[in-house]
């Protein structure tokens, strides 16, 4: 049970938030402290629900005393005791820290790895089927940098995928999936195992991550690949290259003004996502049970096409249903990976 005078320290904290907002903090403050507020609030709603229980449970074992009024009170008895474990399970989970970064949009990136033609098309299903999650569950998704190939796969694809919570859904994403099924361009009819890796990060904002001007070269440049003469004649792809850690983006739509800002972006959230790194890498010890290690070399998942079947290997999740997910339906797959996170982090908690 988690002591009641910690849940009256966050309590305290929240009606000082309240209170501060509600005289005028200062233009400097105001962010961060209304999103504190913000954050705290569904937490006070879980620690007053609970309360509420106590606090008719405390009524209801008075009662009993009373001849005329204990059959009511051995029924409101139960009915609270039946009640209280999953409001505290409620509460606990609400307590535990968030992540900054889980309200936030997402940059998505997918690479084809080891498995030439094979794990390029690989990638492209994988991209289609995250946009197809996207379009679900009303995300926006938006390509941002593309490298096709003449077979129709991606050797490397970067969209923006936007939307509230998007990172906290796609986070466990990140790592490596492998493919076994019989590509198309085996007449022999074997079975081939291919891979493509996927990287999830979170959109940064100006206020997280600051990039002077003297830290980036930006190259303008002719964009490849299919569009018509428009392509062809049109100095309008952005190739932005980050001095200090040699990280390159680019992007090449056909708005160089646009091109320049989606490319800022991606670099933005890819220093932001180097600075989220480290301090994982300083938590590593606490962290090696959890499901979020952020190991992007870790295989994670495999898509077993000949058998219909999906395994995420870090929770031991098999789903027989891979038609679907290929479709987009990752729901169960989502939820399970939150759901062991989120139970590996109440359990570091109890230790």
């Amino acid at each position: 049970m988690i002591p009641l005078d910690k849940l009256d320290q966050i309590r305290g904290r929240f009606e000082f938030l309240e209170a501060k907002l509600a005289e005028g903090a200062a233009p400097s403050e105001l962010a961060v402290l209304s999103r504190e507020y913000a954050a705290l609030r569904p937490v006070i709603a879980e620690i007053e629900g609970y309360r509420r229980l106590l606090a008719d449970r405390d009524e209801a074992s008075r009662m009993l005393a009373d001849a005329e009024m204990r059959e009511l009170a051995e029924e409101e008895l139960a009915r609270v005791k039946a009640a209280l474990p999953g409001a505290e399970h409620a509460m606990r989970l609400a307590l535990l820290p968030r992540d900054a970064a889980d309200e936030r949009s997402a940059i998505l990136e997918i690479r084809a790895g080891t498995g030439g033609d094979e794990a390029a098309l690989f990638a492209a299903d994988l991209a289609r089927m995250y946009q197809r999650l996207a379009e679900a569950r009303g995300w926006r998704f938006e390509v941002v940098e593309e490298n096709p190939t003449e077979l129709g796969g991606v050797k490397e694809l970067v969209a923006e995928v936007s939307g509230a919570g998007v990172f906290a859904q796609l986070k466990f994403e990140s790592g490596v999936h492998r493919v076994q099924r019989v590509p198309v361009t085996e007449s022999g009819g074997r079975i081939h195992t291919s891979a493509a890796t996927v990287a999830v990060l979170p959109e940064a904002e100006d206020v997280d991550i600051e990039i002077p001007a003297s830290d980036v070269r930006i190259d303008t440049m002719r964009a490849s690949g299919a569009g018509g003469q428009h392509v062809n004649t049109t100095d309008s792809a952005v190739r932005i290259t980050h001095l200090p850690t040699g990280i390159v983006v680019t992007s090449s739509e056909k708005s160089q003004h646009q091109n320049r800002a989606r490319a800022m972006q991606v670099l933005r959230a890819r220093l932001y996502d180097l600075e989220r790194q480290k301090l994982d890498q300083e938590r590593a010890a606490s962290r090696k049970g959890q499901v979020g290690s952020g190991d992007r070399s870790e295989r994670i998942r495999t898509y077993n096409f000949p058998q219909g079947r999906l395994t995420d290997h870090r929770i031991g999740l098999t789903l027989y249903k891979l038609d679907q997910v290929m479709q987009g339906d990752l729901g169960e797959v989502i939820d399970a990976l939150i759901a062991a996170d989120q139970a590996s982090r109440l359990a570091e908690l109890d230790a």
